[in-house]
């Protein structure tokens, strides 16, 4: 089992980059979810509630950012002496700002008031303890470090589509960090995590899906093929504690390394007890 792609997502919620190599340490990725779209009051913004955050391309910078949208032009963003408290989820923490003049332009290419924050060596924020039995530190991302998916699990999915007459779906869907190629669809509910060269990552918990797996990743349109059907259908958690539909895994890093494309994944362990989900009517 290999590598078959990686991909860093350089500010939360805006077009990802696949990556042929990237270096994984106690965060993740290097240059994975380091930068945030904001309320001016702090509270974060992702395509939940603005889609066409899917338009914003952005290329890492030494000490910043280049942020590109059609139509709208382009601007180096890069991260100031004035810092805001900013909210993640249920998590608070200090961040850095860009300056007025980046915030005024990304104001007006989204039609609304927003401001750019940056994860700094001044920012610190712990990952949920809800499933991990020690501290670990965590960007901008949802919950985890790394979300691992595998190519066996997105062709179950898009065969359970095409039988029901519906159009399949891309990986780049489901936003992944790590996509490991495996026939075996699902096979990963079973993996207590992945050694991959240095790297050693465990699997903590089963990523539960949103509205975001309906969005293109490229225009943030919800007018096209939708994952949730056959999510609805194969892979309904029967968990209370991660109720809806679940496809990837987040995963903690435990040891650093660099990772490459085409690296061998080695199955660290196997779980007791497979994730249950809910019977097909």
């Amino acid at each position: 089992m290999k590598i078959a792609a990686l991909n860093i997502y350089p500010m939360k919620s805006a077009r990802g980059i696949g990556v042929s190599r990237a270096a994984c340490g106690p965060m993740g990725l290097d240059g994975d979810r380091r930068a945030l779209l904001i309320e001016p009051d702090g509270r974060f913004i992702t395509q939940r509630e603005l889609p066409a955050l899917a338009r914003l391309s952005v290329a890492p910078l030494a000490g910043g950012l280049a942020l590109s949208m059609a139509e709208k032009g382009s601007v180096v963003a890069l991260p100031g002496q004035e810092r805001l408290d900013v909210t993640v989820w249920k998590d608070r923490l200090s961040a850095a700002l860009s300056d007025n003049a980046t915030d005024a332009i990304l104001s007006e290419w989204f039609e609304r008031p927003v401001r750019l924050a940056f994860f700094d060596s001044h920012s610190a924020r712990i990952a949920s303890r809800d499933w991990v039995d020690s501290d670990t530190p965590v960007s901008f991302a949802d919950g985890y470090q790394i979300l691992v998916t595998s190519t066996g699990s997105l062709a179950a999915l898009n065969d359970d589509l095409a039988a029901h007459g519906e159009a399949t779906v891309g990986m780049e869907r489901f936003r992944p960090n790590i996509v490991v190629d495996c026939d075996d669809a699902f096979a990963e509910d079973g993996w207590t995590g992945l050694t991959i060269g240095d790297v050693v990552l465990d699997f903590v918990k089963p990523c539960a899906r949103c509205i975001m797996t309906t969005q293109d990743q490229t225009t943030g349109s919800r007018e096209i093929a939708s994952p949730m059907p056959a999510m609805g259908r194969l892979r309904m958690s029967a968990d209370r504690r991660v109720p809806g539909p679940l496809f990837g895994w987040n995963a903690v890093p435990r040891k650093s390394g660099l990772l490459s494309v085409g690296d061998e994944a080695v199955i660290t362990g196997m779980r007791d007890a497979v994730w249950q989900f809910k019977k097909r009517g």
